[in-house]
């Protein structure tokens, strides 16, 4: 195979023999460019590498070339690099293991119980900062919307919520009508025993409707559109297709954050009161095939045991837990950095923080209707 650099000799230059190093120099020649270093730099009169003709020196080959140089050195031989241009000055810096700095970077150590609070203390306030300032340019977008509606852009409006509500119908509907076939038969084997079949479809529909359809629809959303959202803004910020869209005057939050969110906050109160009814379905097929119950006994009991207040609490309530999901996800994106692995970390962060906050909304939330209803 033909090689691609030389190793030659020079004229000497003050008294000093010269070497010149030309062509490009990669690691497929390695074997043969240490060999000739070996036989050049015998000896330790001093010597002068001229570098100025080498157009390609890969990183294996700067390695070894360092490699040798420092090993001449360490014998007594002086060594001068002469002529190297940027890219190649660059690349032996780069891979040049100074006397007094290890190459190997040394093995981290676990940090101790004080490091970590102090770790986690630097990054709760970083955090903290980072919400307030989404939350500061959120509402001059908002206020920024509501001057000049236009701005916002509503293009993809149709399809988003296309892909947040339509597309979560099938799995909204199962998991509400499994969840409310558990909840009935648990509650038909304990009623069972007492004769208060009638009762099961009170437990059932007021479950459905003020807690579980609320919950588990929000919990579903969480793990479809605010995962989604939250990738798709991360892997844009670690493009820079956001700073693409700053550059072009559009305000990301007006751009992509609002039509998340509202689409959301119009999705997730709908398919609320779809899962509602499909929970109140797996709780009559479990009152017709285990309890007997007649379908007609069955929706009566529910028409009476649920009124508006019932719908509106439910309904109140997912409307805050849309806000929440489309909130932390899209801040969660924007604030991603590091690359793909960045994207991986804000994904999995947002869906655990909505988790979080889907479950103190609700405690909240029931606290406030408890204390009201007093």
């Amino acid at each position: 195979m033909t090689s691609t650099f030389t190793l030659t000799q020079a004229p000497p230059v003050g008294g000093r023999r010269q070497l010149a190093l030309t062509g490009a120099v990669t690691l497929v020649d390695g074997r043969r460019l240490w060999t000739e270093l070996l036989r050049e730099l015998d000896g330790s009169e001093p010597i002068a590498l001229d570098l100025s003709g080498v157009t390609r020196l890969d990183g294996g080959s700067a390695a070894l070339l360092t490699a040798m140089l420092h090993r001449r050195r360490d014998a007594g031989g002086i060594v001068d690099i002469v002529g190297a241009s940027r890219e190649t000055a660059r690349m032996l810096t780069l891979y040049d293991c100074s006397r007094s700095v290890p190459c190997e970077r040394a093995t981290p150590t676990h940090p101790g119980v004080l490091a970590e609070v102090g770790n986690l203390s630097v990054a709760a306030v970083h955090g903290g900062r980072a919400v307030l300032g989404f939350v500061g340019d959120l509402a001059g977008a908002l206020v920024a919307a509501v001057r000049r509606p236009r701005s916002v852009h509503f293009g993809q409006f149709f399809h988003l919520l296309e892909r947040a509500g339509a597309d979560s119908v099938p799995i909204v509907l199962l998991i509400n009508f499994l969840v409310g076939a558990i909840l009935g038969l648990q509650g038909a084997i304990q009623l069972h025993k007492f004769g208060a079949d009638h009762v099961l479809a009170d437990m059932v529909g007021i479950a459905m409707v003020r807690e579980l359809g609320p919950l588990m629809t929000a919990i579903l959303v969480t793990g479809r559109s605010g995962a989604a959202y939250a990738a798709e803004l991360g892997t844009m910020t670690v493009n820079e297709e956001i700073d693409a869209l700053r550059t072009l005057g559009q305000d990301p939050q007006r751009f992509l954050v609002i039509p998340r969110v509202l689409v959301l906050a119009l999705a997730v109160p709908l398919l609320t009161m779809l899962g509602n009814a499909f929970g109140a379905i797996g709780g009559l097929a479990i009152a017709v095939t285990y309890l007997d119950q007649p379908t007609v006994v069955y929706l009566q009991s529910l028409q009476s045991a649920l009124d508006l207040s019932d719908l509106g609490t439910g309904l109140l309530k997912s409307l805050g837990f849309a806000l929440a999901i489309g909130l932390i996800a899209c801040q969660r994106g924007l604030a991603t950095r590091g690359g793909a692995d960045g994207v991986g970390r804000a994904t999995t962060s947002a869906v655990v923080v909505s988790l979080f906050m889907l479950v103190v909304l609700d405690a909240a939330f029931t606290s406030l209707f408890t204390l009201l209803a007093w």
